[in-house]
């Protein structure tokens, strides 16, 4: 494959113990990769993944075999917070990884964290879907200005629809030169999803699709319905706004990683010059991206 494929959104983390909303979300056993989610048993991790850790070795394994020159690893709070973990993930491969800190938004005092954050993070994660429907308060409106000023960019997921929009338009008019990311592509199945697109029409707002597998899993693969909300969002705020994504490693249990980006790559409604922006491109250009690796083709033994 020539064209370059870049992850805009993937998950990393060596332990899994978190609560979320007082309910704990946590690997089962030792040898399973289930896990505990909000009371009930989930398939987390790949059945193979044995140990629950969901290492950087193991998704360059991944990556190479799929020929995915970089990934953009973000933060959820159902993950647990992993900021030490990915500092040395992208200090250990800085050409393979761009990382997200995060700060604990739901505790007031973060602001001192995330500017510690701010020092070492090239991008900051507000899961604001996890967070009040009003998540930005003084705290957080501080944190944006002082990402704008340092130039770092902000990763951010929004409730269903247009319930946080109205907030993400108040911290662009504020920090008009914050590049936000706003992932999985607005929610794309959930009613009132492009008004999160739209915010794309600002001119550092690009949005990520991390998770479109899995929010069109009903459909399956080749997922035509996800293709078709790819050209309206493009129809919308233009193709060289888009950028794929994974969500890496949660989508890879129900198709491979390879899967996640291939449909777009085989489907006859892109042209060449779309699937180029969406699949690697635009994320390049977006993170910064420099020298990537030139990975070959490996045939498999089913071939």
């Amino acid at each position: 494959m020539e064209k370059l494929i870049i992850d805009a959104h993937s998950h990393l983390w060596l332990n899994q113990d978190t609560l979320v909303d007082g309910q704990p979300i946590y690997q089962l056993e030792p040898n399973r990769s289930r896990s505990l989610f909000f009371g009930e048993e989930r398939q987390m991790l790949p059945p193979f993944m044995t140990d629950g850790q969901n290492t950087a070795e193991r998704f360059l394994s991944n990556m190479d075999y799929a020929q995915v020159a970089a990934a953009v690893v973000t933060q959820e709070f159902i993950d647990g917070i992993q900021n030490s973990y990915l500092l040395q993930v992208e200090r250990r491969y800085p050409n393979r990884f761009f990382t997200f800190g995060m700060a604990d938004y739901r505790e007031p005092g973060f602001l001192g964290h995330a500017k510690a954050l701010i020092k070492s993070f090239k991008g900051i994660k507000v899961p604001a879907a996890r967070l009040p429907q009003q998540f930005l308060n003084d705290e957080m409106i501080q944190m944006m200005h002082l990402m704008e000023e340092q130039k770092i960019i902000l990763g951010i997921e929004l409730k269903d629809g247009d319930a946080q929009v109205g907030q993400m338009e108040e911290i662009i008019q504020e920090c008009p030169k914050l590049k936000v990311a706003i992932g999985h592509f607005g929610m794309v199945t959930r009613e009132g999803w492009m008004s999160q697109i739209r915010l794309a029409r600002h001119e550092h707002v690009f949005v990520e699709s991390g998770g479109i597998t899995w929010l069109f899993n009903d459909e399956f693969y080749p997922f035509p319905s996800a293709i078709r909300a790819i050209k309206e969002a493009a129809d919308e705020v233009g193709m060289e706004k888009l950028m794929w994504g994974s969500d890496y490693p949660r989508t890879i249990t129900a198709i491979t990683y390879k899967m996640s980006y291939d449909f777009v790559e085989k489907s006859n409604e892109l042209t060449a010059t779309e699937k180029r922006l969406f699949l690697g491109e635009n994320a390049k250009r977006f993170f910064g991206f420099g020298e990537l690796p030139e990975l070959p083709y490996i045939k498999n033994m089913s071939e």
